[in-house]
């Protein structure tokens, strides 16, 4: 791992972030959610990345949490507790519903995801 790709992939995930807002403001719901699993996606390999030199290829969220959560046990937290448990898988189906079926986002969920991925799972992940 050198710093430069560490360093791309933190800039991909930030700007997928600021991608994803705009497309929300915008009406494009779909796409917003697609980014916001992006931006989720490359922010935890980054993570993993940074903290032990790799991470796995994979685009399932719920395994890079899981990896990341054997190096901060909190990070478990977005994995098991009653109100935070449906969030993750439903940023994680972002990738292919949001991609390859004819699935509609709206704005609530997409809202509602973005919440989630601010004021919960970024303050998590950047503690790691």
């Amino acid at each position: 791992m050198s710093f430069e790709e560490a360093e791309v992939i933190r800039e991909r995930a930030e700007a997928f972030l600021s991608n994803a807002k705009q497309l929300l403001e915008n009406g494009l719901y779909d796409l917003a959610a697609f980014n916001l699993e992006q931006h989720l996606q490359l922010l935890i390999k980054y993570k993993l990345l940074v903290k032990t030199g790799t991470y796995p290829r994979t685009h399932s969220l719920t395994r890079l949490l899981s990896e990341l959560a054997k190096l901060e046990p909190e990070v478990k937290k977005l994995l098991d507790r009653e109100d935070y448990v449906l969030l993750p898988t439903k940023v994680e189906d972002a990738y292919i519903g949001a991609r390859y079926l004819p699935r509609r986002y709206s704005r609530s969920e997409v809202a509602a995801m973005l919440k989630f991925v601010e004021e919960v799972v970024r303050p998590v992940v950047g503690k790691v």
